[in-house]
């Protein structure tokens, strides 16, 4: 069967910034070739948020399988090492139903996890110590981060409080956030990245947000406060979850809102692009060039 011959299984990532298309091609791609999804989303994998991130409908997902969606509680914080575990088991499974896996998703960390066969180390969560750091800013953490380990503070998203945390955590407890070692993996990545011009990405962020908003993005969140999700830890997922939690507080104005909500997912597909161009495994494509992407991946597969 295609994909499967001798040298590993044949795994398709198709990444890239928010808001290119990448879970439409995904989709595309599924029924062409007998694919089934895996989600990369760091926030994807919260239950009850589906229109503050974007989350796949059923409708959209046209009856193909997908994983990794709905499978972390919001008050609690979910890591790349979970999810790595839960990837590799379900990428397994896919395979042994002769069926091709595709990772989908625009968080470079989580796919790295995946495709470069990432080993974390176990260092368990300190209660008291995260306590404490919560109460201070990421600019904060960060220079506390840097006296600790300046190796992680180089390559840390320095304005993610939760990952500011857990680089500390693991500091103080093996006295260094140890290098993240590889492992070679048993298959063969097909690395897909979708890419538009600027100005182009910009408005489609835009026109993303406004239909988000109309769906009742706010609503959404207002009922996960309601069933127990306390305001910081909306706070902690940062993005549209911040700012709106801030807007339903009373904090910001509607106006600050689409404002921050704007500033926040442009500089995240800022962010993203930095990480996906230190791949060099990344085949660059235009989210319209369908029959171009289709056939490099036949040849491919």
């Amino acid at each position: 069967m295609r994909g499967f011959e001798p040298g590993g299984a044949r795994i398709i990532v198709i990444l890239g910034q928010t808001a290119t298309g990448k879970s439409d091609l995904a989709v595309k791609i599924a029924k062409k070739i007998g694919g089934e999804i895996i989600s990369a989303d760091s926030r994807q994998v919260y239950k009850g948020l589906d229109i503050g991130t974007g989350k796949i409908t059923e409708k959209e997902m046209q009856t193909i399988p997908h994983y990794l969606l709905d499978v972390a509680n919001p008050k609690k914080q979910f890591t790349v090492a979970q999810y790595k575990i839960l990837a590799d088991k379900k990428i397994k499974e896919v395979i042994d139903r002769d069926k091709i896996p595709i990772l989908c998703g625009g968080t470079g960390f989580y796919i790295d996890a995946v495709t470069k066969g990432m080993i974390f180390p176990k260092v368990p969560p300190n209660k008291k110590l995260r306590k404490d750091l919560e109460q201070k800013t990421a600019e904060t953490l960060f220079n506390i981060l840097k006296k600790l380990d300046k190796d992680r503070a180089k390559s840390i998203d320095s304005k993610n409080k939760v990952r500011l945390i857990r680089a500390i955590e693991i500091a103080k407890a093996l006295g260094e956030v140890p290098k993240i070692t590889e492992a070679t993996p048993p298959y063969k990545f097909i690395k897909i990245g979708l890419k538009v011009p600027e100005k182009t990405l910009k408005r489609k962020i835009r026109i993303r947000l406004r239909k988000r908003i109309r769906s009742g993005m706010a609503i959404e969140l207002y009922n996960l406060r309601k069933a127990g999700v306390p305001w910081k830890r909306f706070i902690e997922l940062g993005f549209d979850q911040k700012y709106i939690a801030l807007f339903l507080q009373g904090k910001i104005s509607n106006k600050e809102m689409l404002e921050k909500l704007f500033k926040s997912n442009w500089q995240y597909a800022k962010r993203q692009m930095t990480w996906f161009k230190r791949d060099k495994e990344i085949k660059w494509f235009s989210p319209v060039s369908y029959k171009k992407i289709k056939i490099y991946i036949e040849n491919k597969l």
